[in-house]
């Protein structure tokens, strides 16, 4: 199974470079926010465990995160492989993560990047958020105050796939379909 990590700042276009990912390739398409909102619809133990620290404000535990994923993975056994869009966030998850997929014989084959300056990131959720009502797509000061924290706690996970030799950085400036060849490209290559 193919597994590949799509991994970039908010406003890179990891969902929707996923979507066509998906269709072109014939993987399947992992964004945690879709599981976390499926498990707490369905009512599991693990939906409930998020419902519980959503209501107070928290973010979820790391293992709350991987248990859900790995549910996922568990009742996707047949599949081609897999794009998980902006997941593992922290090492402490890529770490996990990794224990997860070698316990199912399998693991991470390459950790693909969006490399976007950050004024177009501002920009491009700016326009978003026109479209989407989310307060914090509208807020130029909240949106900095996002990049800023992934710069700080998520980019860091880069680190750890490069150290594994799994990381490659595809500038992400240009038509969806110049960005979707590129990342092909890079997909391509593990084929």
């Amino acid at each position: 199974m193919l597994n590949i990590v799509l991994f970039g700042a908010p406003g890179c276009g990891k969902g929707t470079q996923s979507e066509l990912l998906k269709e072109k390739f014939g993987l399947e398409h992992i964004s945690t926010g879709e599981i976390i909102r499926s498990q707490i619809k369905a009512q599991t133990e693990l939906g409930k465990q998020m419902q519980e620290c959503i209501s107070r404000g928290e973010l979820a535990p790391d293992s709350v995160v991987i248990g859900m994923i790995e549910h996922y993975l568990d009742a996707h056994k047949d599949i081609k492989g897999t794009i998980f869009d902006g997941f593992p966030r922290t090492t402490a998850q890529a770490e996990a993560f990794d224990k997860v997929l070698e316990g199912k014989g399998d693991s991470v084959d390459l950790m693909i990047y969006m490399d976007v300056p950050e004024q177009e990131l501002v920009k491009r959720i700016l326009l978003r958020g026109k479209d989407s009502g989310r307060a914090d797509d509208a807020s130029e000061d909240i949106i900095r105050n996002r990049i800023k924290i992934y710069n700080e706690q998520t980019a860091v996970v880069a680190d750890y796939y490069r150290a594994q030799g799994k990381y490659v950085a595809v500038p992400s400036l240009g038509t969806v379909d110049e960005v979707l060849e590129r990342i092909s490209a890079e997909i391509e290559k593990m084929l």
